[in-house]
């Protein structure tokens, strides 16, 4: 969608679109710049200090009674000007007659400098007039913003039915509403942003998180406020969103340099409204993900034979699964329970799958005995990991695939999986040596080596290391006496007296393939074992 004009968003009566209604007699004495601002009433009032009893944005008339008497002395004249500042009225209008025939001087100069907007109001155009023709605009104005509503929830309403519908509702937004918005999820990662042509983009996501971690730990519906310097920003509006059992599911965050008008706040209310729905139904469930399931059991080797349309038509599947589009990458990720792989007394399985659903961002997840796996479009940083973790979890992180290559892609995460139980550390699959020892681990490699060889790494050191490194000679030269001879610097005989040592020692046939590559491997772990180490 591309971004309307400002004239088009929601209107509302400023200071500026009132007094071009008015008759042309009255005159600018002083613009105090809040010809912009959002007009709430028109009000007359003689009191000394009316402020307690004005709202925000008022136009004040006053027939200068305040200012009779010691009222007005430069003194009290900068007094009351000043309140007037402090209680945010927009300007103040003062009519000419019956206690003045001018406006005061000391009025004058004391709006001068507070920057309060003073308008000079002829005896010919009474304060009644000027009220009902705030009424006017206003009730013509409501009219409009009333019409303008209704077509922007028809265009909210098409956002959602549109493939990326968190994106376009944010889109539709700040065509409306002049904000930027961020749409955050649960893991405080950014879903979707969106800003006006050539408007602000917002402030650094790090000077959100105290706003985020506020939305995100607290409950019940609610409004958290902050303000930052960059342009667009100083006012900025976080929004939780919330499931129906009010678990938090992620957070809206909008910035403005203006309070927004009631018009404006509507359009929010209903977008906050229907991203909560978006995200209740991409945590709890849809369509997609068993319509992919029951294409896939029914027809496993669609994804090899199938045509381009029906492979298309799997991929849209898996997309809407995972809230992606059709070309992101895949991950699969399978998680285990360290300290205990089942799962605990009175917890739901349930539960938790609704949990990996939403930390993982996608409703391919099932429960297995050894914990979870799950497909998703994230790709897992190091963050979202260490929180992960703190869960008592440990993680196998698959490498970026498609739909295709999602079952070669389990078979490489499935191969880690005991690497992870018995090392308790989480692994990533493109970061993996691709070799035994590589896929043996340092934990498992040294269990190896101090069950195949603990009857010679018991021995004295004098006697242990020689040993050691015949064996390891004679195994690299593939059994061969007078290569390992040459290697070692020993007569070939010695060689085969310390190899016949070795067989008797470790009680095995070194003449068996399978003894000898057993051997190897564990001899690459033998460091932590020597010297003093721990397995």
């Amino acid at each position: 969608m591309s971004p309307e004009p400002t004239h088009g968003r929601l209107s509302f009566v400023t200071l500026e679109q009132f007094l071009k209604q008015l008759p042309p007699e009255l005159e600018i004495l002083h613009d105090g710049g809040s010809g912009g601002e959002l007009l709430r009433w028109v009000e007359p009032s003689e009191l000394d200090d009316p402020t307690p009893y004005l709202p925000e944005g008022e136009f004040l008339l006053t027939a200068g009674l305040p200012f009779l008497g010691d009222g007005g002395s430069r003194e009290n004249v900068d007094a009351y000007v000043k309140r007037l500042v402090g209680a945010k009225v927009a300007a103040l209008g003062f009519g000419i007659r019956p206690y003045f025939d001018a406006v005061p001087a000391e009025l004058l100069q004391a709006c001068r400098r507070h920057q309060l907007t003073l308008i000079e109001i002829p005896e010919s155009i009474p304060f009644a007039a000027i009220g009902l023709e705030f009424s006017q605009l206003l009730e013509s104005d409501n009219a409009k913003v009333f019409r303008q509503l209704a077509e922007t929830n028809r265009q909210l309403m098409r956002a959602v039915l549109s493939p990326r519908p968190e994106h376009e509702l944010l889109a539709a937004l700040v065509q409306k509403v002049p904000v930027w918005a961020l749409l955050v999820g649960a893991d405080g990662r950014v879903r979707a942003r969106a800003h006006a042509a050539g408007g602000s983009t917002g402030v650094e996501h790090s000077l959100l998180e105290p706003m985020l971690e506020r939305l995100l730990s607290g409950s019940g519906p609610r409004v958290e406020v902050d303000g930052f310097e960059q342009p667009g920003s100083a006012m900025v509006f976080g929004h939780p969103l919330r499931s129906t059992k009010d678990a938090n599911l992620g957070a809206l965050i909008l910035g403005s340099d203006a309070a927004l008008t009631p018009a404006q706040n509507s359009v929010v209310q209903s977008v906050v409204g229907l991203l909560e729905l978006l995200v209740r139904q991409r945590t709890s469930g849809s369509l997609a993900p068993s319509q992919l399931a029951t294409a896939l059991l029914l027809h496993p080797e669609s994804l090899a034979s199938g045509g381009t349309r029906h492979v298309n038509g799997l991929k849209d599947l898996l997309a809407q699964s995972l809230s992606s589009t059709r070309s992101a990458p895949l991950r699969v990720i399978q998680g285990i329970k360290v300290d205990s792989p089942e799962w605990p007394a009175g917890d739901s399985p349930v539960r938790e799958l609704l949990q990996w659903r939403r930390l993982f961002d996608t409703k391919l997840v099932e429960i297995t005995d050894y914990g979870f796996a799950a497909i998703t479009r994230l790709k897992v940083d190091d963050a979202l990991l260490a929180d992960i973790e703190k869960l008592g979890w440990r993680l196998v992180i698959g490498d970026p695939t498609e739909l295709t290559g999602l079952a070669a892609a389990h078979q490489r995460v499935t191969s880690l999986r005991s690497r992870v139980q018995s090392s308790g550390r989480s692994a990533r699959v493109d970061e993996v040596t691709w070799s035994v020892t590589g896929l043996l681990g340092r934990e498992a490699g040294s269990m190896l080596a101090a069950r195949l060889l603990e009857p010679v790494l018991s021995l004295e050191a004098d006697r242990r290391d020689p040993l050691l490194a015949v064996l390891r000679g004679w195994l690299s030269e593939n059994g061969s006496w007078d290569a390992s001879a040459k290697l070692l610097g020993l007569h070939r005989n010695s060689v085969r007296r310390q190899i016949g040592l070795l067989a008797e020692l470790l009680d095995a046939d070194l003449n068996q393939a399978q003894v000898r590559a057993e051997l190897w491997i564990a001899l690459q772990y033998t460091d932590g074992l020597v010297g003093g180490g721990e397995a």
